[in-house]
């Protein structure tokens, strides 16, 4: 009889399926695509105060509502859009949250003039423009905000940006591969 081998994860993503999923393929990947970046800051931005997997199961709603995440078209939300969010409950109806994901587009924008991409203005601050690769072996050793995560948000508030603080920029930073978090032993750690 065979046996079957045990996959090691993140603790962190426990056994809910969608966020093993999400833990498998997509967190700790380096995002080199705009779009995607934009999705991220979107449903990062979104989560301030609440817990990732609340938006995850919201994700696909976010994604009808906020244009399929064309930053393009969501810069270009009005008033009406505003409204007509607000009565949607397969997303977060915080006013404040979705205005700001409207401001945090025009000011993504303004940031893909000025830089080429949001990609290269996040690399920036990345040692040689690369993703840090941390070596953490339990998940209490793993940062809420860094140093980094600090420089990064303050920079963006100045930019514009609302609802991504130091704590919420780390976060990102992670999701985005831009720091990978996945602990040693962890079968889907990225090894450099």
């Amino acid at each position: 009889m065979e046996q079957s081998i045990e996959i090691q994860r993140c603790g962190w993503c426990g056994t809910d399926p969608l966020y093993v999923q999400y833990h498998d393929e997509e967190w700790g990947r380096e995002v080199t695509d705009d779009h995607k970046m934009f999705e991220f800051l979107v449903l990062e931005s979104s989560q301030a105060g609440l817990s990732w997997s609340t938006i995850l199961k919201k994700r696909e709603n976010y994604r009808k509502t906020f244009a399929d995440f064309d930053v393009q078209k969501v810069a270009q939300f009005t008033t009406e859009d505003v409204e007509r969010l607000m009565q949607d409950s397969g997303i977060i109806r915080n006013k404040l949250k979705i205005t700001s994901t409207i401001s945090n587009a025009r000011c993504f924008i303004e940031v893909q003039k000025e830089f080429g991409s949001f990609c290269s203005y996040l690399k920036n601050f990345l040692p040689e423009g690369k993703p840090i690769m941390n070596h953490w072996t339990s998940l209490d050793q793993i940062p809420a905000s860094t140093e980094l995560s600090d420089v990064i948000s303050k920079d963006m508030k100045k930019r514009g940006f609302k609802f991504f603080g130091t704590t919420i920029c780390y976060a990102h930073l992670q999701a985005v591969g831009y720091v990978n978090d996945h602990l040693e032993d962890c079968h889907y750690k990225i090894k450099d």
